[in-house]
């Protein structure tokens, strides 16, 4: 089977001849319009693998219909019918990839005949030029591509085979002319006709000429002459090139038979047709690369990944490398071409672009244009002064060359699109900030800073300091430089300009935020001018999007937080979510952000300080009531979300602190459509309100100090439930420090018990009974029956994990009457709940039916997390009665039942207790694997005390399969974290364990 792009897609069937292939093929013409744009979307891709999206946008554009994946796989399946082999179109993780084998690609053997004709052309091999030029001619059926929709791409692609086909017509002509014979007549007509279809390409007006000429038809070949010059002067006001001038000088002088027998007209080092070297090698002397960077470190596998890149066979991808300012793409870009000039021997052009220079205004396409059709010789008075015709002129300088381009710092694809050549022999490296996404056939290589030893290693041998080598002094100036190699160059400069600077003071200075980018700056290097080009640019625009790109970079600045989403954003701005998602592209493709994870952005930290810069004090404060007013907002739906209608939804009623207006910004914000959906966004945005609240808990601002406060009792239950232990003491220290400066006497209690539940979490139970104990005497004197109802139920659970039964039970019981007094179902339950873990000491079978008793009332009010509970505890009852098989379908049902609705607590304890009853069925592989299942979720979360337990459980897994000392260090690592906790039992334990001799 062969494949064909050079006309509309087609495939082509072997013809069969008495059973065997004929050597001969039959077109079979695709009917289907979406088929054909399959095929051509695979082919141009052909061996590599094609996504789904791309897929998508090349048979729907922009606007694919929901039923998108089922068409598509409709139209695959139809495409793999038409394929001698449907094993040649195979399915993907990521999408599709066609398989093409060597030869079975028009477009591949075309390429092949050219490079052949090209090599036979330079060598003045005549015949063979006519034979290599005439088979790939043959293949042409028409334009590539031809009949698609624009949504399938490759127009770099067809453009350069028409290019080629053009060239291999010349280079055809000039081989026929050279042979002469009765062939020249028929070189009319065609030539003619090519004249008519490209009135401003000399070379064919040249050959027109001398086939009338060499065929006694000199009035006609000087009627081309001077209609071809009346049309150059008229439109371009220019003259004919040297070509055309020689041509005509042969007509004049009727000099037919005292032409080089060897061929046309074609010297050495002649200008051709078109004002440049002809037949198509550069100056000699094109050898622009600036000298190859000095301390060039790293970058191994993109450079490798380059090298691959511009090595390959003909045709090269344009090769673009992308990043912020100042991180190397310069640097790479020149140390790659100057290990690959010997394979660019026609010469290499360098041309800054000045996309994101200070001071410097970015080159039109016009200006570039010009600039490098003068470096290729051609004289200014025959440059086109239109920017298309100039495009043209250069690609056919170029076409039958391997030159090397680089262009440096480009501003946008349409800046380069133009430059870019046609033959398929030219390489092309192109750097900018933007990853120039819009520009078809390229290679990406998006540059981030150094890794620190990269980083460290440029220090010393740009700075000379041999003595930085491992220094606590080298690793603070290569972290306070962000590792981007710009900064370091420059403290480099400045320790190698002043040997008595230490790199402890340099550090120093640097240290200082407010003043970091002032000392990034020696002679004409600094970091905040580069960045400065990209913001000013924006700033300055007429584009509302750029515009709104250079405000959301200011009050990114203005509130400074770990990372940012597009609602925030659009809060900051005051603009709408759509607005402030194109602004973050804008900010994207410059490189003054980095998204992070999907729809997660954040600067890199001298963008950062660069940001804090321009944005001013005002912007800061009225940036952080906005963000306060935000995340207190939506923690408000959160919380609505992820606990359950009732009590304890109910009971995180406002305070007296809390500001006005708060209810208004809850209005403005949508309801979750489940806990999941808040659970996500408090995982996302969870390091950001810690960073404002530890930020504002202190602020004189009372306004301020009463949305932290006001945060920190909405945010909590998410951070309990997740288990979030770390970021838990944040929140709770600071929501009480705000409480207790306010005179909040709720809020207070609020943090109390917050601060209880974090020390419960953390196995401090005497910590969380003082904070629960001072919590309840505030809820006593404000009388709220509810929470003293929960106070005392936490109360009665501390106490038992103390060992002080008595008092446990009796608080307990004082919790039972307040609910059922409360008519509360929900704090009932959870209350027989922990009357039942009470019980299971001493009878654990009415421990059983303690749970079940929540259980029912569970099921009856819908709550989720009584329910998982309760079969929770049932499981650890029959542990104690000696029943694991009994146990074990309780912990698994207790998991599945709680599902994606988050109780880290709960979580946990049934996964600890699946553990030990799968050990003790000997069901060891997935004790083990469930063991560490619970030891990753609970590292995650900073959670020692959980990590603790379940180390102590991997540790008796390991020693039942003979791993001694494996399990010994489990024991170590579990005793570690559970010293200062009250888990008073496992300590002894583990005391006992490591106390056994080996």
């Amino acid at each position: 089977m062969r494949f064909g792009l050079l006309g509309p897609p087609v495939l082509f069937r072997g013809m069969q001849e008495g059973g065997r292939s004929s050597g001969r093929y039959e077109a079979r013409a695709i009917a289907s319009p979406k088929s054909r744009a399959l095929l051509a979307a695979l082919l141009l891709d052909a061996g590599r693998v094609v996504s789904v999206e791309s897929l998508k946008d090349a048979l729907w554009g922009g606007e694919p219909p929901v039923s998108a994946q089922a068409s598509l796989h409709n139209h695959i399946t139809r495409l793999r019918r038409l394929l001698d082999d449907p094993g040649r179109l195979r399915t993907v993780p990521s999408g599709y990839v066609l398989r093409i084998d060597e030869g079975e690609l028009d477009v591949h053997v075309f390429d092949a005949h050219a490079t052949e004709a090209r090599a036979a052309h330079t060598g003045r091999d005549w015949r063979r030029v006519v034979r290599e030029c005439s088979g790939a001619l043959a293949l042409w059926r028409g334009a590539p591509l031809a009949g698609l929709p624009p949504e399938v791409g490759g127009y770099a692609f067809a453009q350069r085979l028409c290019e080629a086909r053009l060239l291999l017509l010349e280079w055809r002509y000039d081989a026929e002319l050279a042979l002469g014979g009765p062939r020249l007549h028929e070189l009319v007509p065609e030539l003619a006709a090519l004249t008519g279809e490209y009135p401003l390409r000399e070379v064919y007006h040249r050959q027109l000429m001398l086939a009338l000429h060499r065929t006694g038809r000199q009035a006609e070949a000087l009627a081309v002459h001077r209609e071809l010059r009346t049309r150059l002067v008229g439109r371009l006001g220019i003259e004919p090139g040297p070509g055309v001038r020689e041509a005509h000088v042969e007509v004049l002088r009727g000099a037919a038979s005292e032409r080089d027998s060897r061929g046309p007209r074609v010297s050495d080092g002649s200008k051709g047709s078109n004002g440049s070297v002809e037949p198509g090698r550069p100056n000699p002397s094109l050898a622009q690369l600036p000298p190859c960077p000095a301390h060039f470190i790293g970058r191994t596998a993109v450079r490798d990944a380059l090298h691959r890149t511009l090595t390959a066979p003909d045709p090269h991808p344009t090769a673009v490398i992308s990043g912020m300012a100042g991180v190397g793409k310069s640097a790479l870009a020149l140390h790659v071409a100057h290990q690959l000039k010997e394979r660019f021997p026609d010469g290499q052009l360098h041309l800054h672009l000045h996309g994101a220079t200070p001071g410097m205004t970015p080159l039109t396409p016009a200006q570039a244009l010009t600039t490098l059709l003068r470096d290729l010789g051609t004289e200014p008075c025959r440059i086109p002064e239109e920017p298309e015709a100039a495009a043209a002129l250069l690609r056919s300088l170029l076409a039958p060359t391997r030159t090397l381009l680089v262009l440096d710092d480009a501003a946008s694809a349409a800046q380069v699109r133009p430059l870019l050549p046609g033959g398929a022999g030219c390489g092309v490296i192109v750097t900018s900030r933007s990853p120039l996404t819009a520009l078809d056939g390229t290679a990406r290589f998006p540059l981030a800073p150094l890794s620190d030893d990269e980083s460290a290693e440029l220090l010393r041998r740009a700075s000379g300091r041999d003595g930085l080598d491992g220094t606590d002094a080298a690793r603070l100036l290569v972290e306070l430089t962000g590792r981007l190699p710009l900064a370091l160059r420059i403290v480099a400069a400045r320790l190698a300009a002043r040997r008595a600077l230490t790199p402890d003071a340099l550090a120093g200075q640097l240290a200082a935020a407010e003043v970091r980018l002032h000392h990034l700056e020696y002679d004409d290097l600094s970091v905040r001018r580069s960045l400065a080009v990209a913001h000013d640019a924006l700033a300055a625009s007429e584009r509302e999007a750029d515009r709104d790109a250079a405000r959301t970079l200011r009050r990114i600045g203005a509130l400074d937080l770990p990372t940012y989403g597009a609602p925030l954003l659009a809060r900051l701005t005051g603009t709408n979510e759509h607005r402030t998602e194109a602004a973050l592209d804008r900010l994207l493709d410059v490189a003054l952000l980095e998204e992070t994870t999907y729809g997660r952005y954040a600067p890199h930290d001298l963008v950062r300080d660069f940001a804090r810069e321009r944005a001013g004090e005002q912007d800061t404060a009225g940036s952080a009531e906005t963000a306060l007013h935000w995340y207190a907002a939506v923690a408000e739906r959160a919380l609505a979300a992820i606990v359950e209608p009732g009590a304890d939804r109910d009971d995180r009623r406002p305070t007296p602190s809390r500001p006005g207006g708060h209810a208004a910004h809850v209005g403005t914000i949508a309801p979750f459509a489940g806990a999941e959906e808040a659970f996500a966004w408090g995982d996302r945005e969870l390091e950001n309100v810690v960073a404002l609240v530890a930020r504002y808990a202190d602020d004189p601002s009372e306004q301020r100090a009463g949305l932290v406060s006001t945060l920190t009792r909405l945010i909590f239950p998410y951070a309990h439930r997740r288990g979030r232990v770390a970021e838990m003491e944040v929140l709770g220290q600071a929501g009480l420090r705000v409480a207790r400066r306010l005179g909040d006497a709720e809020a207070q209690a609020y943090a109390l018990v917050d601060l209880a539940g974090l020390h419960f979490l953390a196995g401090r139970q005497n910590d969380a009974l003082a904070l629960n104990d001072r919590a309840l005497a505030i809820w006593r004197r404000l009388d709220h029956p509810s929470w003293i109802r929960r106070c005392l139920n936490n109360r009665g659970l501390l106490l038992d994990g103390l060992g002080r039964r008595a008092e446990a039970g009796e608080a307990l019981e004082r919790s039972l009457e307040y609910a059922r007094w409360l008519d509360d179902p929900y704090g009932e339950a959870v209350t027989h709940s922990h009357l039942g873990n009470l019980a299971e000491h001493t009878d654990p079978r009415a421990a059983i039916e303690r749970h079940r008793r929540s259980l029912a009332l569970g099921d009856e009010v819908g709550a989720v997390i009584v329910r998982h509970s309760a079969h929770c505890n049932i499981g650890y009852a029959h542990l104690r009665l000696g029943q694991p098989a009994a146990a074990l379908p309780h912990f698994e049902e207790s998991l599945r039942i709680l599902g994606g609705h988050g109780d880290w607590h709960g979580e946990s304890r049934t996964r600890l207790g699946l553990v030990r009853a799968l050990r003790l069925l000997g069901r060891d592989g997935r004790a083990v694997r469930e063991c560490a299942e619970l030891l990753g979720r609970a590292d995650a979360r900073a959670d020692r005390y959980t990590g603790g337990l379940a180390r102590h459980q991997h540790g008796l897994l390991l020693r039942e399969r003979g791993h001694i000392g494996e399990a010994r260090e489990e024991w170590g690592s579990a005793l570690a974290a559970l010293e200062g906790t009250d888990e008073q039992a496992v300590v002894r334990e583990l005391r006992e364990l490591l106390a056994r001799p080996v």
